[in-house]
Parts: structure tokens; C-alpha cells; sequence
């Protein structure tokens, strides 16, 4: 089991300076062309919800109020067993800066993150999201 690579992110919510209404924080990686919630891998020492604030705010800029707890997701990656720890988390302001990791974001309301995320298990982390902040 000491052979699973452990990694945290956050499903990034705010509201919309427009219009008051939520929006989620997507993030393309360009090595892997896909749209996906901030995340990566724990560095030696690092706790997992530190992990998860550390990522958001490398890969989208944004600072961040960690909340609820969502599920944990569990995949096989490069041919090792990978777990995903994720948290609620409400932006507190900041700025993006283009990356090699990531190099667009892109906030949406729920039902169009939903379907602009590639990866079913992240689909999933929107309505865990909206359940945690009870707007289901």
C-alpha cells in the first residue's frame, strides 16, 4: 500500500462578480488536454489539505477558504494505485498566471463545469460540492 501515489486538490467555487450566482474554477493541463478541478501530488512532509490549498493557489492563482470534505478518488496512473483526497473551497481573491501545468481557467456555473470536466469521477465532485454547500 506504501506504493499509492497520494495527491489533494479542491473543487474551487465564488460567486460571480456579475451576478451573485456560484461558479466553479476548471483548470485545462495542457500535457493531458483535459479540464479537470486543481490538484497534484503531496510533497515530502506536507498534510493533504495543505497539499490541496497549495495546489489551488500554483495552479489558478486564487487563495482559498478550505471547507467540507469531498470524496476521495481512487484510479490507477502511470500504472500505480493514485488517491485524490478533495475539499470545498471558496476563492478569497487572487490572479492567474498562464503555466506549463496550467494554462487556462475557466470559471462556470455548476451544470457547465459539470459538463466541460473530462473525467466522470470529477463530474461528480460538483454535485458533492453543491450538497456540502446544501444548493442542491
Amino acid at each position: 500500500m506504501n506504493d499509492v501515489v497520494l495527491a489533494a486538490g479542491c473543487v474551487l467555487w465564488r460567486r460571480s462578480p456579475l451576478d451573485g450566482r456560484m461558479e466553479i474554477c476548471l483548470v485545462h493541463r495542457p500535457k493531458y488536454d483535459d479540464w479537470s478541478h486543481p490538484k497534484g501530488k503531496l510533497k515530502s512532509g506536507e498534510g493533504l489539505l495543505d497539499c490541496a490549498v497549495r495546489e489551488v493557489l500554483e495552479e489558478t492563482g486564487q487563495r482559498c477558504v478550505p471547507g467540507a470534505p469531498l470524496p476521495t478518488d481512487h484510479y490507477i496512473a502511470n500504472g500505480r494505485p493514485k488517491q485524490v483526497a478533495y475539499w470545498a473551497a471558496e476563492a478569497t481573491g487572487g490572479r492567474f498566471v498562464p503555466g506549463k501545468e496550467v494554462d487556462r481557467v475557466l470559471w462556470l456555473p455548476p451544470d457547465a463545469a459539470r459538463q466541460r470536466l473530462t473525467r466522470p469521477h470529477d463530474r461528480q465532485l460538483v454535485d458533492a460540492l453543491l450538497k456540502a454547500l446544501h444548493t442542491a
